[in-house]
């Protein structure tokens, strides 16, 4: 298993990467060929799917409204399962504007098998 430092520092430089085929290229190295992902509104499988879901957040959140995203702390990792928590706020400072959890289930080669993503209640 790779180190998770390591795997979390490349799977949020994904979110942030401006240019499309480097972030293609950062997919294409953290999810297996027939990986998924799912939301609580879409389900994407395979690298193409993966790419556009992951390019429609950048677009909107990143590019567009001037987000960022941060890991959240209680990380944690056992066997093929990562959880991991993170937060959505602007990118010059302020409050927390989304929340969630992200659960990874990884393949025996260390790529991304399944992530299933969930929003959480946003602290008032």
């Amino acid at each position: 298993m790779q180190d998770t430092n390591a795997f979390l520092t490349r799977y949020m430089a994904m979110w942030h990467e401006t240019d499309p085929a480097r972030r293609r290229a950062i997919i294409a190295s953290l999810w297996a060929a027939d990986g998924e992902c799912y939301t609580g509104k879409s389900a994407s499988r395979g690298i193409d799917e993966v790419a556009a879901r992951v390019t429609r957040s950048h677009d909107e959140w990143v590019a567009q409204k001037g987000y960022v995203f941060r890991p959240a702390g209680n990380t944690d990792r056992h066997h093929h399962v990562l959880k991991f928590f993170w937060h959505m706020v602007p990118r010059d400072g302020g409050k927390v504007e989304a929340m969630g959890l992200d659960l990874f289930v990884f393949d025996a080669d260390g790529r991304i098998r399944v992530l299933y993503q969930f929003n959480e209640p946003t602290p008032a």
